[in-house]
């Protein structure tokens, strides 16, 4: 039940961060920003978005104090590479497939991409990001 209850918290916390990487990516590509440019830049806000809410309400149990190896920045740097393959490098690869090869427009691609990325970063967040010492 609580990898379920997780799973679901995750979703929650994902349409937001989402929310917030595309609203993001899409204000940069109005401004003329390359698609690759803005989608690294609104990467990396999203990043501290889900470093935050995955800290704070995904991979926490309820009434326990965080663990020591929680230092904020050492969490967010993990974050930021366990977000790195899947939201920056995973994504911007398919935003290539889609846009330059399939002529999908740029403000659907991320779209997409959702689909192939949300269940692989789950699994990472679960199982190295948040998992607690032992």
């Amino acid at each position: 039940m609580k990898r379920w209850n997780q799973l679901i918290k995750f979703g929650i916390v994902g349409v937001a961060n989402n929310g917030i990487y595309y609203l993001a990516y899409l204000l940069l590509i109005r401004l003329n920003i390359h698609y690759l440019a803005a989608s690294t830049a609104a990467f990396l806000i999203s990043v501290g978005n889900a470093c935050y809410w995955n800290s704070n309400y995904v991979f926490t149990e309820k009434n326990q104090e965080q663990p020591p190896y929680r230092c904020w920045w050492k969490l967010w740097l993990k974050t930021l590479l366990a977000y790195a393959g899947t939201g920056l490098i995973l994504n911007n690869l398919l935003l290539i497939f889609w846009i330059d090869f399939c002529g999908i427009r740029s403000s659907i691609s991320p779209m997409i991409n959702l689909c192939i990325t949300v269940p692989v970063n789950f699994l990472i967040n679960k199982y190295w990001t948040f998992r607690s010492p032992k």
